[in-house]
């Protein structure tokens, strides 16, 4: 059922395959807000290894303006994931069903008012622009920290250069150990098609975000911030019904 499915992903009850399809959600997300959101204003949000290179190439080419909007991306990214680790432990400290679900019921606030609000973009320069941008950094930063805190840093949905370079280290441990049947062997079994699920999630995430932004502009990530209060609502729901019955 819907409502078990959404405990599955999101409760604070954790199993390895809740895990897995929530991270597959949440790689297919980032690779949309990622892609869809380099169309709508020339920057990749995810990617702090390149934004962190571009800042330092351009604070040697002296241009400090541009370079110190780079650390203020990288300081927004960090931001979402402190926030995330706020509201988890907060959670958590309350003992609360939805500690993991309600960074997500915000990343899903965020992208929506960035759907509704973005047509501004077109209207407005500068400012509003700069804005939206960071607020697309900080969202990626949020999600990461979800699933980074929930699988104890195992799974990363934004950070498509560790998922293949894990790939590509389970695939040369393979090829050294053919004949090997213990049990490194069969983690790796279950932890290859995991890295290759992700990292296809967030591609074909990406070319989702890229099709659905020619398609219908900013409203693409409406359709986004509904799957995620779908993943996230119901333990979200239990909690205020548990703390009205008290």
């Amino acid at each position: 059922m819907p409502t078990n499915l959404s405990r599955h992903l999101t409760g604070s009850t954790r199993t390895d395959q809740g895990n897995r399809g929530l991270g597959y959600l949440l790689a297919f997300v980032a690779g949309a807000v990622n892609a869809g959101g380099f169309l709508a204003v020339q920057q990749y949000t995810s990617h702090m290894t390149g934004i962190v290179s571009e800042t330092a190439d351009l604070l040697a080419l002296g241009q400090y303006r541009i370079a110190a909007f780079g650390v203020a991306c990288l300081a927004t990214f960090i931001g979402g994931a402190a926030c995330t680790a706020f509201l988890v432990n907060y959670a958590r400290s309350r003992q609360l069903q939805s500690e993991y679900a309600i960074p997500l019921l915000l990343e899903a606030t965020l992208l929506m008012a960035f759907g509704i609000l973005g047509a501004r973009i077109g209207e407005v320069e500068g400012g509003f622009v700069t804005l939206t941008i960071l607020l697309l950094c900080f969202v990626m930063g949020l999600q990461n920290a979800v699933i980074t805190k929930i699988s104890g840093a195992v799974i990363r949905t934004t950070h498509v250069t560790g998922i293949a370079t894990d790939l590509g280290i389970d695939l040369g441990r393979m090829l050294f150990r053919k004949t090997s049947a213990g049990p490194d062997a069969v983690a790796q079994a279950v932890r290859m098609p995991m890295l290759a699920i992700l990292l296809l999630s967030f591609f074909v995430g990406g070319l989702a975000g890229a099709l659905g932004f020619q398609w219908l502009g900013f409203a693409a990530t409406l359709p986004l911030a509904c799957a995620l209060i779908a993943a996230a609502i119901v333990p979200v729901y239990d909690d205020i019904v548990a703390r009205i019955r008290r």
